[in-house]
């Protein structure tokens, strides 16, 4: 049993057949999600026997680390883990000097976690990917399985005990690594909770993002838990014909059934959706895209992150460049839908959006 696979009220459980005091449960939860132990033996406040049961009953990590890549500029870690069943997946660290990089987090915010500058977790939920987007090297990769709760949080307490190390803390995590969340619903949202537990890790849910290719059912779903956890779309095409060609699950939910569980999204919770965009040279990057994007997204609380294209073997599509991203962005501004061209990080090591792939290195 994984031990991050439990909640409060579960550990609390065994502490109480294992004939424990209640308020051990407590301690071990602390020491898990403040005091960020990785191994019974760090639990120096516990009885050695029960450091031993806890050795014996619970496992603390499910993966091996199998390798690490830091890209050039050393602003990107990219980690590959085995899993048990010896399915790999990835998490990406990413270093972030400004805070008004992003807009949703406030200095503030930041000085309160005791961090001068964002330290920005991508984590994964599947091993594999279902969704098949033709230009993702995980959708490339097809489905494997689901990662549990468990699996999901451990990710996160990997990098918070690599950071604690240089006095360092995680700033913001971006559920956009391999798989797609809401194809793992259930176990995505414990993870959320877990991580958001006041009693625990104390992880601000709007300083978590979820990103999904767009499965409308799941969006409404999440409106309905009305969360404080920010959305964001992978879009990518204005047209459902194009958006089939480049993401399958277009034939399922079409641009408008996407659009319109948004809005019910925007109601329901009033929080602002972020559309994600993948600037590909001569497919989705024209101004006459740009003003068909923007006569879709009129009227919605919405923001568009576009980012030129990260590199997959699998795909031979190539990154809009500079100019044509800048005139991309105008042309929806002038429309008066707002929109950032993000930086591409990670790419020497295949770290970048798009690129996981459970693979050892970067491609030749």
């Amino acid at each position: 049993m994984l031990i991050y696979d439990l909640d409060l009220p579960s550990l609390e459980n065994y502490l109480k057949e294992w004939n424990e005091p209640a308020y051990r449960a407590k301690q071990i939860w602390l020491g898990l999600y403040q005091h960020l132990y990785s191994a019974p033996e760090q639990f120096s406040n516990l009885p050695a026997a029960l450091r031993a049961r806890l050795a014996e009953e619970f496992t603390f990590m499910p993966f091996s680390v199998k390798t690490y890549l830091d890209s050039a500029d050393q602003s990107t870690r990219k980690t590959l883990f085995q899993l048990p069943d010896s399915n790999l997946i990835e998490a990406v660290l990413m270093r972030y000097g400004d805070p008004a990089d992003d807009p949703q987090m406030a200095t503030s915010d930041t000085n309160r976690r005791g961090a001068k500058q964002r330290r920005t977790l991508c984590i994964s939920t599947q091993a594999g990917c279902a969704m098949g987007c033709v230009f993702c090297a995980t959708g490339q990769l097809g489905f494997k399985r689901n990662l549990s709760s468990g699996e999901i949080v451990a990710q996160v307490m990997y990098y918070a005990q690599m950071l604690k190390e240089q006095n360092e803390v995680v700033s913001n995590v971006v559920f956009m690594g391999m798989g797609e969340p809401f194809h793992n619903y259930e176990n995505v949202m414990s993870a959320i909770d877990r991580l958001n537990d006041p009693t625990g890790f104390k992880f601000g849910a709007r300083r978590l993002t979820i990103s999904t290719v767009g499965l409308a059912p799941q969006i409404r779903r999440f409106a309905d838990e009305q969360r404080q956890v920010n959305l964001a779309i992978s879009l990518h095409a204005a047209d459902d014909k194009e958006r089939l060609a480049i993401m399958p699950v277009n034939k399922r939910y079409k641009i408008d059934d996407v659009i319109d569980a948004c809005k019910y999204y925007i109601e329901k919770t009033h929080r602002r959706v972020t559309f994600e965009w993948a600037l590909i040279n001569g497919v989705n990057d024209s101004p006459e895209v740009a003003q068909k994007l923007a006569r879709r997204l009129k009227g919605l609380l919405c923001h568009v992150n576009a980012i030129p294209l990260n590199p997959t073997q699998g795909y031979d599509g190539e990154a809009t460049d500079r100019q044509r991203a800048q005139v991309f962005k105008e042309t929806l501004e002038q429309a008066g839908i707002p929109c950032t061209i993000r930086m591409r990080r990670g790419i020497d090591i295949n770290a970048g959006c798009g690129q996981l792939a459970g693979a050892n290195s970067p491609a030749e």
